[in-house]
């Protein structure tokens, strides 16, 4: 027998057994790390979704129009490309026309689409290529099959619209119901005024007070910091029970906190920790009943009204505008352009409408806050006024949406994935 052949065999089938083995080792590798970054893009096109669903309020500015990019797209880059890929190491890359959107699950998703007040999806989709195979690449040199060392690429989607939800997130304010057989019985674009002194009651039909959702004596830091922050979230639908902290003299502390939404910042808060709206702009009414020629600022468009100005990033005009001329002074400096541009829909908030007798909620509204508060050095406050835009839980004509766990029957909307 010639061992010399013997050891020719044995070199030949670890060789082969090697290649065998490597070829095992570079799938497991290779398309471990390939799976890794389309999770990572996965995460990426879910942020992205849900964030750029958040604005599509039916508004001309939430989709691309001409040069401008939208609010919901640039929500939606913003928020997935701050999603890592390739082991957290890449940014995911998403740009505009990477956001879609039509008017059905199903239907034709464009990045143009229109009508604009008809988009109800969006659709994100992303591929990330260039992925040169690690150990894949030296068995295609070691076996001569150049496939093997095919540079690959990995892609995602993501689809979401807004939905009804079991909880949402809501500010400290609580509206009286418009009456007990019609809660939500207030006209689109009505001033709805708040109660701003200890001395003055609220009256059933309109007026707005702040409240505490928890009752755990949090006092005016709670108010602050979720006027400040999101609001209260985790809260369940009707079922909810608030706490009246409208004469307690909480209002105080709530001042600088409601002025931020407005690019309002004093003492500690700032742009940094607080963000503003997207606009400052602002109007106020000095009298206790509403001319009609004040109502409606978020959909008047002839007149330059609330949509108009967030287009335009339109600081807060300053306190001249105020017809009230009491000495009444904003509280902090205000925010320019380029700082309102970094905004979100801040002023546009979800509110309960409440039974003020028994504090119970009924429904959930959807309103605009329409200026900063002002007072002078002795404590006196401006009146507040907020703007009915809507029911909160309503599928059409509703600018409103909230954090929240989607999945209720006539909850207040949330975005939600459904692709």
């Amino acid at each position: 027998m010639n061992r010399h052949r013997q050891k020719g065999a044995v070199i030949v089938t670890v060789a082969l057994s090697l290649l065998f083995l490597l070829g095992f080792m570079g799938i497991a590798l290779d398309f471990g790390r390939l799976f890794i970054v389309k999770t990572e893009l996965q995460t990426a096109m879910d942020s992205c979704a849900l964030a750029a669903a958040q604005e599509l309020d039916g508004a001309p500015d939430a989709l691309p129009n001409g040069g401008s990019v939208g609010r919901a797209a640039s929500a939606g880059m913003t928020a997935g490309n701050l999603n890592k890929v390739h082991f957290q190491g890449a940014s995911a890359g998403i740009i505009a026309t990477d956001i879609a959107f039509s008017d059905s699950l199903t239907g034709s998703y464009s990045h143009n689409f229109t009508p604009t007040d008809k988009a109800k999806y969006v659709k994100c989709t992303h591929i990330k290529s260039g992925f040169a195979p690690w150990l894949l690449q030296a068995m295609g040199a070691f076996s001569g099959n150049a496939d093997y060392g095919k540079t690959q690429s990995v892609g995602a989607l993501a689809v979401a619209t807004k939905v009804p939800s079991q909880t949402n997130c809501l500010i400290p304010v609580g509206v009286c119901q418009y009456s007990p057989s019609n809660p939500l019985g207030f006209t689109r674009g009505e001033w709805v005024k708040g109660v701003t002194n200890d001395n003055e009651e609220v009256e059933v039909g309109g007026q707005f007070r702040w409240v505490d959702f928890t009752g755990n004596g949090g006092g005016t830091r709670e108010i602050k910091d979720l006027l400040s922050g999101n609001g209260q979230c985790g809260l369940p639908g009707k079922t909810t029970k608030v706490n009246d902290i409208g004469k307690s003299g909480k209002s105080n502390g709530a001042v600088e906190a409601w002025n931020t939404r407005f690019g309002i910042y004093k003492g500690s808060y700032s742009s940094a920790n607080s963000t503003p709206d997207l606009t400052g702009y602002s109007w106020y009414e000095s009298s206790d009943t509403v001319p009609s020629s004040m109502l409606g600022r978020y959909d008047d468009v002839s007149n330059k009204g609330f949509q108009y100005h967030r287009a335009n990033n339109d600081p807060y005009e300053g306190d001249n505008k105020n017809p009230d001329t009491k000495n009444l002074k904003t509280q902090g400096s205000s925010s320019s352009i380029a700082t309102h541009k970094l905004g979100a829909n801040r002023r546009i908030i979800t509110a309960p409408i409440i039974d003020c007798a028994t504090m119970n909620v009924k429904a959930f509204g959807c309103f605009l806050m329409l200026h900063p508060l002002e007072k002078n050095a002795s404590g006196k406050k401006s009146k507040m006024w907020i703007e009915f835009i809507s029911d909160a839980s309503a599928g059409k004509n509703n600018p409103c949406a909230t954090a929240g766990s989607p999945g209720g029957s006539d909850g207040v909307r949330v975005p939600s994935l459904v692709q």
